[in-house]
């Protein structure tokens, strides 16, 4: 589809955005835990992530992808939280590009953005959501971000190669958010060409597309290590607390 065409059609009756929830990793940092079912302030933290997307209203469906072992037990959890706007759950992939084109596969044929985040991002704020979705819809792809703090070093055989400018670093987050047909087509290509993918954006990238960055949060961290989990207890403590 023409990009053309693309912004008459979102600009005619606004953008309909479907959430594609990635939460089909191992966790192997997570030594031995399942980050996804670990408990977070007496929920699994998946629970979290979900429940940010289901109360944005900028979202209108929500697509869950993840491990074979979980389907069932988070479709039921799902319905006991009532998560209503969870529409289907999908088997992952291999990969993470695999996991995502498992989720594009089942989002809805009339909504025009698709917003992916990682499952084991569970302190998303509506304000992150909001931001980015809106910034997709008038520019195709949006992804939050928060400036580098520390000095980044390029490293070669353990020895100091270089120094880059660290205020034009930025640290992506999710959810990266774009027109559905657009991306589609983009993650398609990257995986028929093998193409390494870091992030979501890799793929829109390596498609010619330009990604807008918008606001992050320092809080708007991935659980990737029993630590991470640590923290996220505190943040959430408090957010829940005052």
């Amino acid at each position: 589809m023409a990009v053309s065409n693309v912004l008459r059609k979102l600009s005619a009756r606004g953008a309909k955005c479907a959430a594609v929830i990635v939460a089909a990793g191992n966790a192997t940092r997570m030594k031995g835990t399942d980050k996804i079912m670990a408990e977070l302030c007496g929920e699994p933290l998946i629970v979290h992530t979900l429940r940010a997307f289901e109360q944005s209203e900028d979202v209108q469906e929500i697509i869950l992808v993840t491990r074979e072992e979980l389907l069932q037990p988070l479709s039921e959890l799902c319905v006991a939280k009532k998560l209503s706007k969870v529409k289907k759950l999908c088997k992952g992939g291999e990969t993470r590009a695999a996991s995502v084109q498992a989720g594009l596969d089942q989002v809805s044929k009339d909504c025009d953005l698709v917003a992916i985040h990682d499952g084991a991002r569970p302190l998303v704020s509506g304000v992150v959501i909001h931001d980015a979705i809106r910034k997709a819809a008038k520019f195709h792809a949006a992804a939050p971000a928060i400036p580098v703090k520390d000095t980044v070093k390029v490293v070669h055989g353990g020895v100091v190669e270089s120094t880059p400018d660290r205020s034009a670093l930025y640290a992506v987050q999710t959810p990266q958010v774009f027109t559905l047909s657009l991306y589609r087509a983009a993650l398609e290509k990257a995986i028929a060409g093998k193409k390494e993918l870091t992030d979501d954006c890799s793929a829109a990238e390596q498609y010619g597309m330009n990604v807008v960055i918008t606001e992050g949060s320092d809080v708007n961290l991935k659980v990737t290590t029993p630590t991470d989990l640590i923290l996220a207890e505190a943040i959430l403590s408090r957010r829940t607390t005052i």
